[in-house]
């Protein structure tokens, strides 16, 4: 699965720096750098900075393969390994997807960037969401609050929801992303999918405490 990760990595490299140079020549001094909420344009730079996205997803890549060498043992990435791989591909991908969706916005001014990113990321959501209950205890990924980090128990139940939780959440944005629904509820949708299981873990960690049955 590391092998995979990174020809994933390279490829998405090679796609985002492809469409650079195929589209550079032909951009204006100046390009959209920034969307509001309503997709407005609301931020301008000069065009080479389009130039650093494929060190960007380089620099995505390198982390993703320095951090299981540097976590302590016991929250080591080895037990969910396949899991960490994948989920590094998704972030990789989502990434690279959103920088050629900015390199065509600001070669096609008009462009709907606002529904194409909502797009992205509720993807992203829903197939985190369907892996994200066998993410095990460890510091990079998941819902890694003071409570699911001090105890099994609370780390595994929370992730449950969080697994529900967020594929429920990436829904929305999916049909936001084809003007069924409105942007702004999407992104609601989005936050409270996050959220919930962060004050789960709260709830759960305090209700086992109280019980006594609290285990590290």
């Amino acid at each position: 699965m590391k092998k995979r990760f990174i020809l994933v990595c390279l490829a998405a490299m090679l796609i985002v720096l492809g469409m650079v140079v195929a589209i550079y020549p032909e951009l204006p001094a100046r390009v959209p750098v920034h969307w509001n909420a309503g997709g407005e344009i609301d931020g301008w730079d000069e065009r080479h900075t389009l130039l650093i996205h494929s060190a960007f997803l380089l620099g995505l890549a390198a982390l993703w393969l320095v951090l299981p060498r540097i976590s302590p043992q016991r929250f080591a990435v080895d037990g969910f390994e396949s899991t960490w791989w994948f989920s590094g591909m998704l972030m990789v991908c989502l990434i690279a997807y959103l920088q050629c969706v900015h390199l065509w916005a600001a070669y096609r001014p008009g462009f709907p960037m606002d529904r194409a990113v909502l797009g992205g990321l509720g993807l992203l959501f829903v197939l985190l969401g369907n892996v994200m209950g066998k993410v095990r205890r460890n510091f990079w990924l998941g819902i890694r609050t003071p409570w699911t980090l001090a105890n099994e128990r609370v780390w595994y139940a929370t992730h449950r929801l969080a697994a529900r939780s967020m594929v429920a959440g990436g829904l929305l944005p999916l049909l936001a992303a084809f003007g069924v629904l409105p942007g702004a509820v999407a992104v609601v949708a989005m936050v409270v999918s996050a959220l919930v299981p962060v004050a789960f873990s709260l709830i759960y960690y305090k209700r086992l405490e109280r019980a006594g049955t609290l285990e590290a």
